[in-house]
């Protein structure tokens, strides 16, 4: 009998000012899946030709040149590969088909990998009929991406702060990151993706924030890519204390500033400063330098506070009017470095990622 349902999972900003690999936020930008099964309709010879495991993939919206159809290529359907894996299942059942809608920005510092690895396991989830709760997908989430505040959030939904609890070594015995288990060519030999390890439990914990109904998020997209990779080698691999204080104060103030109404933007604009990354990610990210400088509540009414959105080049502008103003002149500093620049007003997704029965 077929069925279907979709899987509707948020974009997210991660670090939030001072709350670098702590603080995430999911926003109301969707990748979305729509998903048949249906055993009487099998892949046709012709079309084995270009999908494998199963399973039929379609995509439209950002990235569609070069975004695999393969599912054991692509990242979706790659993670939905290891959670069906470590519960027994080796591939999709016969007659999947998977069309995936994403208008989140790659590469851009708005969680799309986040929110990919979310869908994967959700979608895993509802193949297997495993009724797993958030938290325990979560885990298998955090096998997958190490870093909770994007997953968190795009999970759960809302304004989140999030760590990893220290592993003991019986955990750690086997808890290489499988998603390297289940690419074309395992690196550890042709039948490590057999019986991929199961997540330990609990591995993150976290905790939902109130969020003042009146802050909007302006987020002005450049058009260019940073990676994570790229973005974590220009850290420094160690802190003043006098750095690792002012951020800690500030992220203290921070997730209660941000809760009440109305908001202060005298609190929240000198508490959304950062020195652990920012100031070391300019060099990636022109214009940077001097659109945090410039900008103020004052010289700009409205503006709460502005900050990378995870490791950029995203810019985050949280208000409560003059959005278009605020990202206008955003805009005009980038164009400077003669960078084009889309941008976005979001609101906080508050529910996460939610699966709707067709």
């Amino acid at each position: 009998m077929p069925r279907s349902f979709k899987i509707s999972v948020p974009a997210s900003s991660a670090n939030i000012g001072p709350g670098f690999d702590v603080l995430g936020l999911a926003l109301s930008l969707f990748l979305e899946l729509t998903v048949t099964l249906d055993p009487s309709k099998p892949l046709t010879e012709a079309e084995s030709t270009i999908f494998n495991e199963n399973c039929k993939i379609s995509y439209e919206g950002e990235g569609v040149e070069e975004v695999p159809l393969l599912a054991s290529h692509n990242l979706i359907t790659r993670v939905a590969l290891y959670v069906l894996k470590v519960n027994g299942l080796t591939t999709f059942p016969i007659g999947t088909y998977v069309h995936v809608n994403n208008p989140i920005p790659l590469g851009r510092g708005l969680g799309s990998s986040g929110a990919a690895v979310v869908a994967g396991v959700i979608l895993a989830n509802e193949i297997g009929s495993f009724d797993f709760s958030k938290q325990r997908m979560l885990d298998y989430c955090l096998m997958i991406e190490r870093h909770p505040d994007n997953i968190t959030a795009a999970m759960v939904g809302g304004f989140v702060g999030s760590y990893l609890r220290d592993l003991s070594e019986a955990e750690l015995s086997r808890v290489e990151i499988p998603l390297a288990e289940v690419l074309p060519e395992p690196a550890g030999g042709i039948n490590t993706g057999l019986v991929p390890p199961e997540p330990p439990f609990n591995i993150g914990h976290h905790i939902k924030y109130d969020w003042c109904t009146q802050v909007k998020a302006v987020c002005i997209v450049p058009s260019f890519e940073v990676s994570t990779a790229k973005s974590r080698e220009v850290l420094p691999t160690a802190y003043t204390k006098k750095d690792l204080v002012f951020n800690l104060q500030r992220l203290a103030v921070l997730t209660t500033a941000l809760s009440r109404s109305p908001p202060n933007p005298e609190l929240i604009f000198p508490a959304m400063q950062d020195r652990v990354h920012q100031p070391y990610r300019k060099v990636l990210i022109p214009g940077l330098t001097e659109i945090l400088q410039s900008m103020t509540p004052k010289t700009h009414p409205g503006l709460l506070g502005i900050c990378l959105s995870g490791a950029g080049p995203t810019i985050l502008a949280l208000a409560t009017h003059n959005f278009d103003a605020i990202a206008e002149e955003i805009v005009s500093q980038f164009e400077k470095e003669k960078i084009k620049c889309q941008w976005k007003l979001l609101e906080p997704a508050y529910d996460g990622a939610t699966v709707e029965k067709l």
